[in-house]
């Protein structure tokens, strides 16, 4: 087996890589433009150094890849809210702590005393909340396709075990309604998708045909290697040169062609699609997923129902979060970046998360 994080194996597709990026911008008079759809590949190209290997021959933009990020500011706001519900515990994945709200933040509510803690499954919040009958356990369902099948499996724990004490708020998104938005977008100028390898272990490759067969742009699925970037970046420009678009599966250790079926009938057991808002895109038709009736005495939003005011829920001033999720600036054109904003006082969620790309230019490419 290929060793994908062997630098010499590196040097040898990088040099490949080279040529056709050439023989590529010759085809498009300019340098090709492609973007990786996926917070962990943005955190892998910049640790790796790939981003600033290939600046000199291709632009690689980061896209809406990171849920931390994309969660609305709205969503921020009524997660805040209902932290100050009594008897409420707030479990969540521990980059939600500190993503900035309007006015406030969850690690700002428990230093108020609210209750929060960190899970590293939603099995283990309804552990907890077996553990703890007399709190009001209410996990945050945050994440894309790989995500959601965990959080599905746990409402359905929940209700085998009987335990009326715990729920999930769910702001789970799928990836390719907002890849149609991005690619309706005229001004976007991208040639090709690096596509996320994790998502596509659920969906498949055939869940992404649309990006070639409608909107004619060549896309390629790939892992989180140095190589496996490489290597996809490598199937976009022969795409390019070629002249052609499909979708290709560059992950195929691990991703197939229909994906983890069993994953995704466990997801539509307990959600139904739902039209919903994203930092940066508005509302996307279809990206949401909501609990549906079957299972709505788990669904937090009506079992604790808050209210906001969704005109005065906005970004923190100046934060460019949204522009940075769709590919329209690089973090480093933001003006906060590494100033007002770093990831000590990280001023919008790009900086805050594990995944934004925000904390991955500023840890690995600040110079």
């Amino acid at each position: 087996m290929i060793n994908r994080n062997d630098p010499e194996i590196g040097k040898k597709v990088l040099q490949k890589l080279a040529g056709l990026a050439d023989q590529a911008a010759r085809e498009l008079g300019r340098p090709p433009v492609l973007m990786e759809i996926c917070g962990t590949h943005t955190v892998a190209v910049s640790r790796s150094g790939i981003r600033s290997l290939l600046k000199d021959c291709l632009v690689l933009k980061s896209g809406p890849g990171c849920p931390v990020c994309v969660t609305d500011q709205s969503d921020i706001d009524r997660i805040i809210l209902l932290s100050r519900q009594p008897g409420v515990v707030i479990a969540t994945f521990g980059d939600m702590l500190r993503v900035p709200g309007t006015y406030s933040s969850l690690e700002q509510e428990r230093a108020r005393q609210a209750k929060a803690e960190i899970f590293y499954s939603p099995l283990e919040a309804v552990d907890f909340a077996e553990k703890y009958p007399g709190e009001q356990v209410v996990f945050l369902g945050i994440g894309f396709e790989t995500t959601t099948p965990a959080i599905a499996l746990s409402i359905r724990q929940a209700r085998k075990q009987g335990l009326p004490n715990y729920s999930v708020f769910s702001i789970n998104k799928v990836v390719p309604p907002v890849m149609k938005v991005l690619l309706s977008d005229s001004e976007l100028g991208v040639d090709g998708f690096i596509l996320p390898g994790h998502v596509c272990t659920i969906t498949g490759r055939k869940a992404f045909d649309f990006i070639s067969a409608e909107y004619n742009k060549p896309a390629v699925i790939a892992g989180f290697e140095p190589v496996d970037v490489l290597e996809a970046v490598c199937l976009l420009l022969k795409q390019i040169i070629e002249r052609q678009a499909r979708t290709v599966n560059g992950y195929t250790r691990l991703v197939q062609e229909e994906g983890n079926k069993k994953a995704r009938e466990i997801m539509n057991q307990i959600f139904d699609p739902a039209d919903v808002y994203w930092r940066g895109f508005g509302l996307v038709e279809g990206s949401g997923l909501k609990i549906n009736r079957d299972y709505a005495d788990y669904d937090a939003s009506l079992r604790f129902p808050v209210e906001i005011d969704t005109v005065s829920s906005q970004s923190n001033f100046g934060c460019a979060c949204g522009d940075v999720l769709k590919g329209k600036i690089n973090p480093g054109d933001c003006p906060l970046f590494a100033k007002r904003c770093t990831p000590l006082w990280p001023v919008g969620p790009c900086m805050v998360s594990s995944e934004g790309a925000c904390a991955a230019y500023y840890q690995y490419e600040l110079s």
